[in-house]
């Protein structure tokens, strides 16, 4: 029996994310550019005020001294920045749906990543699982007559920014405030650059998306911090079901609240990689399973004296 609070944890963090484009919809006004150079100072701002509340401050400082983990956590941001990009234009160019098909292809490309990269062999389920999502961007490519290219765009830098964190000595909290610290004076240098070309947003556009772009800071983090102490919590095979609450919520507020376009045409692509997503959990349950079995059965052999 998993811990409750695990789970809640979890699903917390994923419905955030989920109905996150709700928050982004609503600063449309605001250029995609601005807004990302917005949430990585706030982002930042915040994390530091969290680890300095907890104490956990310190450790970051010797990390700055490591050319490695400056090299790997640089990597990561330059990632993560083109992927929040990609991500909230997308939301307030009305493609909500597009980008929720995204991270329903994201474990499958992980997955792709491991095998080219990692040299990680593939099961025989999981190359139907990741041909059969290919069968489903091809249709939809052949349908729309171009690449659904946001999804791609945030399945890969998503999937590559997994790769290289794989490869990262931090947890996700000090993680994500070396990247976006990475990325802060780039960001603080652009925004004041277009403050002083007058075409600034920030005490520009009023209270209410003022404090929404400052807001974007603990809006990143808080989902973060509940999915760390959620993964403490439960099982990574619980982590992995739980995954496809957020472009599933993400997908229904496009559809139902933005009522973004969604006929049979999108339909038939979508199924394709939403059959291969169950192909794929349900290799990777009856795996684990035969391996809790396995391990299970080797402690109740006794060792013949």
């Amino acid at each position: 029996m998993y811990d409750r609070r695990g789970l809640f944890y979890g699903i917390t963090a994923y419905v955030i994310w989920g109905i996150s484009p709700i928050y982004w919809k609503s600063l449309r006004t605001v250029p995609a550019v601005q807004l990302i150079g917005h949430r990585i100072i706030w982002s930042f701002i915040f994390l530091l005020a969290v680890l300095g509340a907890t104490g956990q401050l310190g450790r970051l400082r010797p990390l700055l001294h490591n050319r490695r983990t400056l090299l790997i956590y640089s990597a990561a941001a330059g990632l993560l920045a083109l992927n929040w990009l990609t991500y909230v234009w997308a939301v307030n160019a009305g493609f909500i749906v597009e980008s929720s098909l995204g991270y329903f292809i994201n474990p499958l490309l992980s997955v792709l990543l491991g095998m080219v990269v990692l040299k990680e062999r593939l099961r025989p389920w999981q190359w139907v699982a990741v041909g059969l999502a290919a069968v489903g961007v091809g249709y939809l490519t052949v349908s729309y007559g171009r690449l659904p290219w946001i999804a791609l765009t945030l399945a890969g830098t998503f999937s590559v920014y997994g790769l290289v964190t794989k490869m990262a000595p931090l947890d996700a909290l000090d993680g994500l405030t070396l990247e976006t610290g990475v990325l802060f004076l780039p960001a603080l240098g652009f925004l004041l650059w277009v403050d002083g070309q007058g075409s600034g947003a920030f005490l520009r556009t009023g209270l209410a998306n003022d404090l929404l772009m400052m807001g974007a800071g603990a809006f990143t983090a808080v989902p973060l911090l509940f999915f760390g102490a959620s993964a403490r919590r439960i099982p990574l095979s619980v982590v992995g079901i739980l995954q496809y609450l957020a472009p599933t919520l993400q997908f229904l507020v496009g559809v139902l609240v933005y009522r973004e376009p969604f006929g049979l045409v999108q339909f038939v692509g979508y199924a394709c990689v939403w059959l291969a997503l169950i192909i794929f959990w349900g290799d990777g349950w009856h795996t684990s399973r035969v391996r809790a079995v396995g391990v299970m059965a080797e402690r109740r052999v006794k060792p013949v004296e």
